[in-house]
Parts: C-alpha cells; sequence; structure tokens
C-alpha cells in the first residue's frame, strides 16, 4: 500500500500510513479549528527525505542516539519516521494540538515502531513566548503561557538540548508567525551550539509554497536579521526520494520546497 497526497485524505479521520517497514494509523481531524491536527504535503515529503537522507545529519563519531526536536509536530507523521529511524525526537506543539492528535498518535503507535527506533516525547512550545521565560525542567512543557504546575518535574531521560536536528513542515502559514518561529530557531540553535560555540545544528524547514511572498520573506528575515545561512536542498534530491517512497505525480506536490539553515557562528 502506498501513501497518497496529503490534499487526498483530508476526509479520512484515521490513516494507515505506510513508512519504511512500519505502518502507523494516524488520527486527524479536518474541522477547520487548527491547521495542526491534520497532515499536510510538507511534512510527508519530509519523512520521505529524511529516510533516504537522515544519516547525513547525525553527529560524527558520537557516542550517543543522534537527537532532534520538531516544531509544531502536528499529527506525528514526521517525529515518528525519525524515530523509526533511530533518532530521539522531541516532538512539540501547542496544546490543542497535543491533546486533539500528537499525544495519542505517538502513544497508539509505539508498537508499530521498528525495533532500534529512538524515544519519542512531547511537549508543549508556545513560539510566541520569549526564549528567556522557556524551562528545561518540566516534563510537559518548554514554553507555555498558561501557569506551570510543579507537579511534572523533568526526569533524567528528558529530552533536552544539545539537539543534533531542528526541523519542522508546514508551520508558516502566516506572517505573525515568521518572528515567533525564527526566534525559537535562533534560540534553540544557541542551546545546541558546540562546545566551543563554532558549531550549529542544521535547520530543515519543509515548506509548500501556497503564498509566495510569505516563503520569501521568512528566508530574508531568516538571513538580514536572525543570522542563519540559507539553502534550498536540490529539488531533484527531494524528488529522488519521493519517487523512491511513493508513485505521486509530480504536480502532487510541486509546490513543496525544502530548505535547510544554520546559524553563522559569531
Amino acid at each position: 500500500m502506498s501513501s497518497q497526497p496529503a490534499h487526498r485524505t483530508k476526509h479520512i479521520p484515521l490513516l494507515h500510513y505506510p513508512f519504511a517497514s512500519s505502518t502507523f494509523a494516524l488520527s486527524q481531524l479536518s474541522d477547520g479549528v487548527s491547521n495542526g491536527t491534520a497532515l499536510w504535503l510538507g511534512g510527508q515529503c519530509l519523512a520521505m527525505y529524511l529516510l533516504q537522507m537522515h544519516n547525513k545529519f547525525k553527529p560524527p563519531n558520537s557516542t550517543h542516539r543522534p537527537r532532534a526536536i520538531e516544531l509544531g509536530s502536528g499529527i506525528g507523521l514526521t517525529a515518528l519516521a525519525l524515530s523509526s529511524l533511530g533518532w530521539d525526537v522531541l516532538a512539540t506543539d501547542i496544546p490543542h494540538v497535543i491533546s486533539a492528535v500528537l499525544e495519542k498518535n505517538i502513544k497508539n503507535n509505539f508498537s508499530a515502531l521498528p525495533i532500534g527506533s529512538g524515544t519519542i516525547q512531547i511537549r508543549e512550545l508556545d513560539w510566541s513566548v520569549p526564549p528567556e521565560k522557556w524551562t528545561w525542567d518540566h516534563e510537559l512543557v518548554i514554553a507555555s503561557h498558561s501557569e506551570l504546575t510543579s507537579a511534572a518535574a523533568v526526569s533524567l531521560t528528558s529530552l533536552c538540548p544539545p539537539f543534533d536536528l531542528i526541523f519542522s513542515a508546514d508551520t508558516v502559514y502566516s506572517t505573525e508567525l515568521i518572528e515567533p518561529i525564527l526566534r525559537t530557531l535562533h534560540a534553540l540553535s544557541i542551546l545546541s551550539a558546540s562546545t566551543s560555540g563554532s558549531h550549529f545544528p542544521p535547520i530543515l524547514l519543509c515548506i509548500e509554497r501556497r503564498d509566495p511572498v510569505l516563503v520569501d520573506r521568512l528566508l530574508t528575515d531568516a538571513k538580514g536579521k536572525w543570522q542563519f545561512s540559507v539553502e534550498r536542498i536540490p529539488h531533484k534530491k527531494v524528488i529522488k526520494a519521493v519517487e523512491k517512497a511513493a508513485q505521486w505525480d509530480k504536480s502532487e506536490w510541486d509546490g513543496v520546497e525544502l530548505w535547510k539553515l544554520k546559524l553563522n557562528a559569531e
């Protein structure tokens, strides 16, 4: 069974989604309350790209399992995909998305992950909260406008910086989100800097170019205001990954672009 492009399956509340040797059961909502509770093309394409290329982003000569953080995890496909490839993944989103789809999708698919998979943890990360107000000492929350309870203390196995990879798909769909996500990416990069402070982790952003002005503004601000290097992953590499994993017509996902950002060393 092959996966279908997301726009063909919005009406299906429970997707049986094949990925490598696994099949994930993914609940989604298309009630219009939040963009984050349904599957989107960018997440699908990023998962397929990672299937072919994730080893490229592993740190060399590392003694620990590679560790990644995802912004806007939505229904959890990309987090599950990367975890199945041997990465520890911290999946983040806002409370509504976590409670509506993300938490149960991760929980319900643990048994579908192959031997050798990494762990997946979920925490709230609201990009509108300034980084100086974040906490890594809470098991359920990194950044929230709600008052935190002290009941859920961080455990020794909680995933925290530094991260080897930061990734996000289909998460910038209005101008109001540009500064918050770039500030969040900048802060996570600083927290994940090498000991010498001269190396920062790669960031993968998968974007569907529905609004060219919005996408161009995002990339321009990333480079000009936030000191990221900005490089598009060659589209032929993404095409190769998608063609290997799914038999989709190119017209079905033609607007999807994959970009790599990395904070420039001072």
